[in-house]
């Protein structure tokens, strides 16, 4: 039986996960001149109008090069906002592939997630380059951010499971979904600094774990010091339970999905 199943991880599994992968990756750059261009463009756009209207419009002169500054807010939650968005729709999008062929259904939304994690490193690559050239350049508490990405990656992942299992029996979820991103974006500090918060709400901010990535990219890139352990250990505590928890919601629904795909 393992021996079945291994083989098929080596054969028709794999295929499956790297045909998602490539139909993911070629349907989002389809037809367009600048093609991953496009992942570079986004948070640069979106850098420069923020950087301007928070240095000439709103001015926050105590925030030194704030385009990295932001930059470390934007990357992180571009990656969980688009990643949970296109993972939780991503069963009732592939309902002809999943009736048809025989396959473990939680391909479908971790290989989304997994075509994300592309886009994320081409944006990471590029915050790092701004670093190294505008920034504090290298320091040794690098070798943190693949841990803190491992872990933001564990925990979209989770969610992901969740709400894409949801998503096929309340097609409303990916609305609700779409709806907390455009809060999150808010209560994330993207373009505000974590010592701008009141002190009673920093529990709530210190267990967001999108904002806990975020904090732990501005301790390695900008302060140049490792993320705090309490950081670390919630960010961990809450990516794991997120995991097992999406992991147990989608194997207790995906029994029915061909009923209401």
């Amino acid at each position: 039986m393992n021996g079945t199943v291994v083989q098929r991880w080596e054969g028709e599994y794999l295929f499956v996960l790297r045909t998602l992968l490539l139909k993911d990756f070629r349907v989002r750059y389809r037809n367009m001149s600048l093609g991953v261009g496009w992942s570079l463009a986004n948070p640069l756009v979106m850098m420069g109008v923020l950087t301007f209207v928070f240095t000439k419009i709103f001015t926050n002169p105590a925030q030194n090069n704030y385009p990295i500054f932001v930059l470390c807010g934007l990357i992180p939650f571009n990656f969980f906002a688009m990643a949970w968005s296109t993972a939780t729709t991503s069963l009732v999008d592939n309902a002809p592939l999943i009736k048809r062929t025989r396959f473990p259904r939680e391909i479908v939304p971790v290989t989304t997630v997994f075509g994300n994690c592309i886009h994320f490193a081409i944006q990471i690559g590029l915050l790092l380059v701004l670093v190294l050239l505008f920034g504090q350049g290298f320091n040794r508490y690098w070798a943190w951010l693949p841990v803190v990405i491992l872990l933001e990656v564990v925990f979209v992942v989770g969610m992901a499971l969740a709400f894409a299992a949801l998503d096929v029996y309340i097609r409303d979820i990916r609305y609700v979904v779409e709806s907390v991103n455009v809060v999150l974006f808010w209560l994330v500090p993207i373009f505000y600094s974590f010592a701008v918060i009141p002190p009673q709400y920093h529990e709530i901010y210190r267990f967001n774990p999108v904002a806990a990535v975020v904090m732990a990219f501005r301790n390695i890139l900008l302060d140049s010091h490792a993320p705090a352990g309490s950081l670390m250990l919630r960010l961990a505590f809450v990516s794991t339970a997120a995991f097992i928890g999406g992991a147990l919601i989608f194997e207790r629904l995906k029994k029915r999905f061909y009923d209401y795909l």
